[in-house]
């Protein structure tokens, strides 16, 4: 699979450095978030990528369905996608939302009835909407979807190549039902993230992300899955302070010293 470096990786790096890391250390893809993006300005950033001759792996984040009142978050996930499309990235990723008011089942009811409303929304674009389920661990907070199998209800009413979902390694890799799961995804896997669950978890378990190699998750194997269904980029998405803190022209270099290698440590 080709190498994608998800900007969350190397937070410090503006949309400008992150891509001149991406094109200085060959890396072909990269990941992009909104808000740095609005920062830098979206048609300023779409000109940059373009003209870097880089892919734009995902665009993060939409979703947040779960409030009460869906409306502002029905408009912004419009905005994220028109913004998606503007920057032809491969896909939105949908993160679901957490529980708000203690109402597990209309939390996620309400994830479903928001991709309903987008799903028409984003075809006409040209944008594929890719929820992503989430640990357990944030079911609370972040995402009531916890299972591939759970995304993949969610996404099945629609047209394969509109709705779909993404492996994200950290969120997954527990699931005892993942191999199977991952067979009935062929055709709706829109985005592949690596990164590795590492312990001691932080005091911020969203912290608690690895390079690739530093942590528990078999990710040779977790590749394998899914390569047989898959053919896009593969993610590097990592949430690290002592990631962030370091240099992220060498984060990037150790990045694709580590792919290069199948995942192996070489920090």
């Amino acid at each position: 699979m080709r190498l994608s470096l998800n900007q969350a990786t190397i937070k410090r790096a503006t949309v400008a450095e992150a891509v001149d890391v991406c094109v200085r250390h060959g890396i072909g893809s990269i990941g992009l978030w909104r808000e740095p993006v609005a920062e830098h300005g979206l048609d300023k950033t779409a000109r940059l990528v373009e003209e870097a001759g880089l892919r734009v792996s995902s665009l993060c984040r939409g979703g947040f369905f779960t409030g009460v009142d869906q409306r502002e978050a029905l408009a912004d996930n419009r905005k994220a996608i028109d913004e998606a499309a503007a920057l032809k990235a491969d896909c939105l990723v949908l993160v679901p939302g957490g529980v708000s008011d203690r109402d597990l089942i209309g939390a996620r009811a309400r994830v479903a009835d928001a991709v309903a409303v987008l799903a028409p929304y984003a075809a006409d674009a040209g944008v594929r909407l890719a929820i992503e389920p989430m640990h357990p661990v944030f079911c609370a907070d972040r995402g009531v979807v916890s299972t591939l199998g759970q995304a993949l209800d969610l996404a099945a009413p629609f047209p394969a190549d509109v709705v779909g979902v993404v492996v994200d390694a950290l969120h997954v890799w527990w699931d005892p039902d993942l191999p199977a799961q991952i067979t009935r995804a062929a055709g709706r896997i829109f985005s592949y993230q690596v990164c590795d669950w590492i312990t001691p978890l932080p005091a911020d378990v969203l912290l608690g992300r690895g390079l690739p190699g530093d942590g528990h998750i078999d990710l040779p194997w977790l590749t394998g899955l899914v390569a047989p269904f898959y053919s896009g980029d593969v993610e590097v998405e990592v949430f690290n302070a002592d990631v962030w803190a370091a240099d992220f022209s060498e984060v990037a270099a150790d990045v694709v010293r580590r792919h290069a290698a199948g995942w192996a440590a070489c920090g």
